[in-house]
């Protein structure tokens, strides 16, 4: 029998029951909940990462839905043991759902949440801060100057690269992609090479306008390009930022062969997920190339980073907090919780995922509908004509 884990209740009369394996930040998808009659329990265990029995005993005899975490491995065992517990709802507060096993939740009748468009912005800010990080080895001369090792200026001191003029490469120029190029071509006057199996049409359109721009006010305008492979991506750019997604063909995408034909100066970036990347190479590029850098919030072996990553000047590293801004977190959390809300009250599903704006305005009821359950189609869940 599964040992019981801490828990903070809201609304204990609640008709309907819904927990989440971990507090979220803001209190307006508690809110939310409640004036729906749900009673909601918040596991409050001291453990970064629940187990499967961890969220076993949370979601017990009676479960109407769960809000759960990318880090949870929600398979047959958590989905059969939602289901026999009345539930029919779960949802990542994520817009991934690696850690999901979507057939499985469908043999059960499960509906799958995720929280997409929200994280974009957000995601992409942090890479083009951990760009600008690397490029300019601020994390190093943070540290330098915290050593109380400064004693005056000096030519060589901590010198990086500068971007303007120099080529951003996007490898998946999808919506965090294409934002984090916006971010780079007009933030720092970059070119832009990009690598998609599809066009990003409304990217090359955004270059092209600012490179005209430029041109009219007596600048170097700015170019793009379309590359045709990953490869030509990472030999031409100077900073590269990774946002494929994960499957078998961009497992290890950044390996041994692929950083021997980068830049030795080049700047290499991933906020998408960790084994794009073989973290074992890129430990042993980075310390035969010191001005390498990369800039890595997530890592192939999360929580753990391969040994040596730690120990590089020529890496930062962050604690995967590419969505961690206080309006995306609280954001996320509200739409994890319809998710849950909608599939419980028996609502159709929002019939456009990527405009998930009505849901987020706190002065409006959000609308009566799930925001976004990816296997809608699956289930054959109704789709909402709102």
């Amino acid at each position: 029998m599964a040992k019981p884990v801490s828990i903070e209740v809201w609304n204990p009369n609640g008709k309907y029951r819904v927990v989440s394996t971990k507090p979220m930040p803001g209190n307006r998808w508690i809110d939310l909940l409640i004036e729906q009659d749900c009673r909601v329990e918040i596991c409050t265990q001291k453990k970064t990462i629940l187990s499967v029995e961890d969220i076993i005993a949370l979601i017990g005899d009676k479960c109407d839905g769960v809000i759960g975490q990318l880090t949870e491995d929600w398979g047959e065992t958590l989905f059969s043991t939602l289901s026999r517990a009345g539930g029919k709802a779960f949802s990542n507060m994520a817009v991934g759902y690696n850690n999901v096993d979507v057939n499985a939740a469908n043999k059960y009748g499960v509906a799958v949440g995720n929280t997409p468009v929200i994280l974009t912005e957000t995601t992409a800010e942090l890479a083009a801060s951990l760009s600008l990080s690397a490029a300019r080895r601020i994390v190093e001369a943070d540290e330098f100057m915290r050593a109380g090792l400064y004693d005056g200026w000096l030519p060589n001191l901590f010198v990086g690269n500068l971007l303007k003029g120099q080529t951003v490469g996007v490898i998946g120029a999808g919506r965090i992609g294409s934002a984090y190029a916006r971010m780079m071509v007009e933030g720092f006057k970059m070119n832009l090479i990009y690598y998609d199996l599809y066009q990003a049409t409304r990217l090359e359109k955004f270059v092209t306008a600012y490179g005209q721009f430029l041109k009219a006010n007596g600048e170097q305008p700015v170019t793009w390009k379309r590359a045709s492979s990953m490869e030509e991506v990472l030999r031409e750019a100077d900073v590269i930022s990774l946002h494929p997604i994960l499957d078998k063909t961009t497992y290890h995408l950044v390996n041994k062969d692929s950083l021997a034909i980068m830049k030795k100066e080049a700047v290499l970036v991933n906020c998408s997920r960790g084994p794009v990347i073989d973290e074992v190479a890129l430990v042993e590029h980075l310390k035969q190339n010191p001005m390498f850098r990369v800039g890595l919030d997530v890592f192939e072996d999360e929580p753990y980073m391969k040994p040596g990553l730690a120990d590089l000047k020529n890496a930062v590293v962050v604690p995967h907090i590419a969505s961690a801004s206080k309006w995306t977190r609280e954001g996320m959390a509200t739409l994890a919780a319809l998710n849950v809300l909608g599939k419980i009250k028996g609502y159709p599903v929002w019939s456009n995922p990527n405009q998930v704006e009505p849901f987020l305005n706190e002065n409006a009821p959000p609308p009566a509908a799930n925001p976004s359950i990816v296997n809608a189609k699956a289930l054959g869940l109704p789709v909402s004509r709102l």
